[in-house]
């Protein structure tokens, strides 16, 4: 159901909106535009370029039909002439960060605990929600124009 757009809003808003998302926090600055490509006008495959306020750009190649072998999920960030790789966000890689090379872990961590636990402990103690509303429609209103 989450691939048919009338039902589930199909794979880019059901699924790719989180990394949508995690662009968004990693960059903390507000999407200012959001341009999307499809494959062979397929609701599946597209490439996704956010550009943010500050000017940082980013690129979300969202592929249903690679390998089953390659890496599920795969996150590149470059900064300040260094680079970082998070693959299936179990293995940390680093180029240009003195004393640091790489992090493995045996479990797989997206962060769902985490988000689960501090949106439990805002509403438990009336506190402001962990990611602001307007942060939320801007996700969702880049995600459905990508979608589109």
């Amino acid at each position: 159901w989450t691939r048919d757009p009338a039902i589930g809003g199909g794979r880019i808003i059901g699924e790719a909106c989180h990394f949508v998302d995690l662009l968004r926090f990693l960059s903390g600055e507000a999407i200012v535009d959001t341009r999307a490509v499809a494959a062979r006008n397929d609701t599946d495959n597209r490439t996704i370029t956010l550009k943010f306020a500050g000017g940082s750009i980013g690129t979300i190649h969202y592929f249903t039909d690679g390998e089953a072998s390659f890496p599920k999920e795969r996150l590149d960030v470059f900064c300040a002439g260094r680079v970082l790789q998070l693959d299936n966000f179990r293995e940390l890689k680093a180029w240009g960060w003195p004393g640091f090379r790489s992090l493995k872990s045996r479990a797989q961590d997206k962060g769902q605990a985490a988000c689960v636990a501090a949106f439990l402990e805002a509403v438990a103690k009336g506190a402001r929600s962990p990611i602001p509303a307007d942060e939320l429609f801007e996700v969702t209103r880049a995600t459905i124009e990508a979608a589109g």
